[in-house]
């Protein structure tokens, strides 16, 4: 098998929506014809997929009767048995109906949060009868485009309780879910509440339940903020709140592109697989893209192919990175502490103040010291570039 090969154990998964994207756009009409909850099932597994993740209306439409509910999910249970495929994940759609078109969980209008709630508490059942483990919720149209319209604390303090209803009842009906949430700056609205990783890290701490809920951080939506992915990640892994992740590719400060994995900025790819891998993430990598609006569908298979293969490379090229010896006495260069300075930083201490306190440090000799890092960068573009 090659190396770059997919296989279950590596976790990945794909959105329905994402290989079922038609190529629509702001400006142009759809350009391929829909795939099917099942056929994504079928073709996903070919190319070595864990799993799928889904919204609600993915799998079964808005305006279902009971008796269709169940079908679809009675067939579609029998396709992902047949073809040892997962549903790690799910979510509901609260932004796409018009209903939502000014908030779901904060809208000023208590019948639509309560819709909202109603909607993802059948939502959650889905998810919970395809043995999902994480619960997403993305607000994405949580915020505002006139800020006089609502009361940012009001808009907060609804959507906690929203949250909280639905912490209460997936205990109440003792459902092994635990929830993630996904942080956006803009777009669709004009401004989101709770725009970035770090916001929502603060907010879970409000809830009923922080143990229960988690953060999915996704590539394009931190970094069309102009912000470091990789760091947002990090400070989710520290707090042991990543959950889930959703991985793309995204030009800085352009709209959610959602563009294949690794198909911009390799270097923040790179180093986004080696805080994953060597961290020792155990969750899914789910691909949250879509195929460019000029691919047909064989195109659609391609696209996610080469996310999974892109990983797969990248992973490989951590492992030389963690592995050459020039490269890893450079950064224990930087970290030694032959007088172990460290041990008495960890905790206060009278000794520890007292230790600190009297230390002798050469300033200017200390300000003169160079740190390699022009050298270490090169190296690491190096293994990137596969000259190393």
């Amino acid at each position: 098998m090659s190396l770059y090969q997919p296989k279950k154990s590596d976790r990945f998964t794909f959105g329905l929506w994402t290989v079922a994207n038609r190529g629509r756009d702001p400006f142009g009409e759809a350009v391929r014809e829909a795939v099917t909850p099942i056929r994504a099932v079928q073709e996903l597994s070919k190319l070595g997929a864990y799993g799928v993740n889904l919204h609600d209306n993915d799998l079964v439409p808005i305006d279902a009767a009971p008796s269709e509910r169940t079908r679809i999910i009675t067939e579609f249970k029998k396709v992902l048995a047949d073809h040892d495929m997962k549903v790690p994940m799910a979510t509901t759609n609260l932004f796409y109906d018009p209903i939502f078109k000014d908030g779901a969980f904060t809208s000023n209008d208590a019948k639509i949060r309560a819709y909202a709630v109603q909607k993802a508490m059948r939502g959650i059942d889905v998810g919970v009868e395809l043995n999902a483990e994480i619960y997403v919720f993305w607000g994405g149209r949580e915020g505002t485009e006139v800020e006089s319209s609502k009361n940012p604390v009001e808009a907060l303090k609804w959507m906690r309780e929203c949250l909280n209803f639905l912490i209460g009842y997936c205990k109440d009906n003792r459902y092994p879910l635990k929830f993630a949430l996904e942080a956006k700056p803009n777009e669709p609205r004009g401004d989101l509440y709770l725009s970035t990783t770090g916001a929502m890290l603060a907010f879970i701490e409000t809830l009923d339940d922080p143990a229960m809920v988690g953060v999915n951080p996704e590539v394009a939506h931190e970094t069309m903020a102009g912000l470091n992915f990789v760091h947002a990640v990090a400070q989710a892994i520290d707090r042991g709140k990543l959950f889930h992740i959703d991985l793309n590719g995204q030009k800085m400060s352009r709209f959610d592109q959602d563009l294949r994995f690794g198909s911009e900025d390799i270097k923040t790819a790179f180093m986004l697989v080696k805080l994953l891998e060597d961290s020792g993430y155990q969750g899914s990598r789910h691909f949250d893209a879509h195929p460019y609006r000029t691919e047909d569908d064989a195109g659609v298979w391609d696209f996610a192919a080469g996310c999974m293969r892109t990983y797969l490379i990248l992973k490989e090229k951590v492992h030389r990175f963690n592995q050459d010896e020039e490269i890893q006495a450079i950064l224990r260069n930087l970290t030694a502490d032959p007088e172990k300075i460290g041990s008495s930083l960890h905790a206060y201490s009278k000794a520890n103040a007292t230790r600190v306190g009297g230390l002798a440090i050469d300033r200017i000799a200390t300000g003169k010291r160079g740190y390699g890092y022009e050298k270490l960068d090169q190296l690491t573009m190096e293994i990137i570039m596969g000259v190393r």
